[in-house]
């Protein structure tokens, strides 16, 4: 690490201050300079998205702007949505315009982990906090709260390894390209299945977290493998489900993320006996609403933080735990709603009473503030700082021995 400036001060002349001062903005001197800003009436924030267009993301995006519009946040916070897609260039360019437009913050999800880096850096110099949501970046200014790192791609590959005894033909059902989240998951998952020579990934294709993008792709993969035994999947495995039933497949163990429709799937007698066994796991939504909190306590001065890689508990429920809700929030242990309340593709990690008690299922489908709600503080203990991850979020690190080990799951095959 640096040393301090007064040990700095040692140094012989000013250009070697000012040298080792360029180093240390370089190792977050800036983002500690952004986390002691003056505080304002009104802050301008960006909700920066990247990949649109499924249901994760746009309740991403509802939960930040229901707290938005949520006292007192409604007369602090002004706040700018841009969707740049999935090209690096066009979110490099809408991170460039947030900062010329002096945003004091930027909440976003991250194309590319090291492609952003650059505009990152200098976002940071100018003063502008950086929080990523879900996916991460490896530039040591910005913030990343997600939940990648707690194990989603291992816990459930290893599910499905014991779903198949140990052996059998399987599809991998990635996101988006390129992306932290798509890259950590696989690579978890991997790690698992290499150690199985009689588990045999027969196609592998991008579902970009989307139930109809992965019917379809998953349809294509079962023309030319009809005799899979099990799918891993990340966000989009109602889709798998669905292509199973459509071209009069058995149904096979699937591992996936947490839609509504896939919860009550794998509640669901009939489908159980038909073969269908899992766990719904991986991406909450939630991260952005949490991450937006924790920004708007750090622009407050409300809340220092001492690390940079947060991690969000990783939500686990098997089959046999599928507990429907019966009001619109998630109580006494819930955790999915009854069919026709929310659409198939609602993805319910969207709430946290603990952390995000403001929010209800008129903030996660239509970006409004629950009514009678005012923001709350942050438990003193929400943040939990996340292992490094060479290439997920960080850059000059190490991986951990142990960055693939199971615990929430056990071997059951050897």
């Amino acid at each position: 690490m640096m040393k301090s400036f007064k040990s700095v001060r040692r140094w012989v002349g000013a250009g070697a201050l000012l040298g080792a001062m360029a180093l240390a903005a370089h190792f977050g001197i800036n983002a500690a300079n952004a986390q002691s800003k003056p505080k304002k009436d009104k802050y301008l924030i960006y909700l920066s998205l990247s990949y649109s267009g499924n249901a994760w993301q746009s309740e991403a995006a509802n939960v930040v702007k229901a707290l938005a519009k949520t006292p007192p946040y409604d007369k602090l916070v002004e706040l700018r949505e841009v969707i740049s897609g999935t090209d690096v260039q066009a979110q490099i360019s809408a991170y460039e315009s947030m900062i010329a437009a002096n945003a004091d913050g930027v909440i976003s999800f991250p194309i590319s982990p090291t492609a952003l880096n650059r505009v990152v850096k200098r976002g940071c110099e100018k003063g502008t906090l950086f929080f990523m949501y879900d996916a991460t970046v490896t530039e040591p200014c910005a913030y990343n709260v997600s939940y990648i790192t707690a194990g989603f791609g291992e816990y459930t590959a290893q599910q499905l390894v014991n779903a198949l005894h140990g052996k059998g033909n399987i599809f991998l059902s990635r996101g988006v390209p390129g992306n932290s989240v798509d890259k950590r998951h696989t690579d978890g998952a991997m790690s698992v299945f290499n150690k199985y020579p009689n588990i045999h990934v027969v196609a592998e294709y991008y579902g970009y977290w989307d139930d109809r993008t992965t019917q379809q792709e998953t349809a294509k993969a079962l023309a030319a493998h009809p005799d899979v035994d099990g799918i891993w999947a990340q966000a989009g495995e109602n889709g798998a489900i669905k292509a199973l039933q459509a071209a009069g497949k058995k149904l096979v163990p699937v591992t996936g993320e947490n839609s509504n429709g896939f919860r009550l799937a794998l509640a669901n007698p009939d489908m159980r006996a038909q073969g269908l066994q899992g766990v719904s796991s991986g991406s909450p939504p939630a991260t952005a609403a949490f991450a937006f909190k924790l920004m708007m306590e750090v622009l407050q001065g409300k809340r220092k933080l001492e690390t940079h890689n947060i991690e969000y508990p990783l939500p686990w429920v098997p089959g046999d735990q599928v507990k429907l809700c019966t009001g619109d929030k998630p109580e006494n242990g819930c955790n999915a709603f009854p069919t026709g309340k929310v659409p198939e593709s609602f993805v319910t990690e969207v709430f946290n009473p603990r952390l995000l008690p403001e929010l209800s299922l008129r903030s996660a489908l239509n970006g409004e503030p629950t009514p009678g709600q005012t923001i709350q503080s942050l438990p003193g203990d929400a943040v939990v700082a996340a292992p490094d991850q060479p290439g997920i979020n960080c850059q000059k690190c190490a991986q951990r021995a142990d960055a693939y080990k199971l615990t929430k799951v056990s071997a059951t095959v050897k």
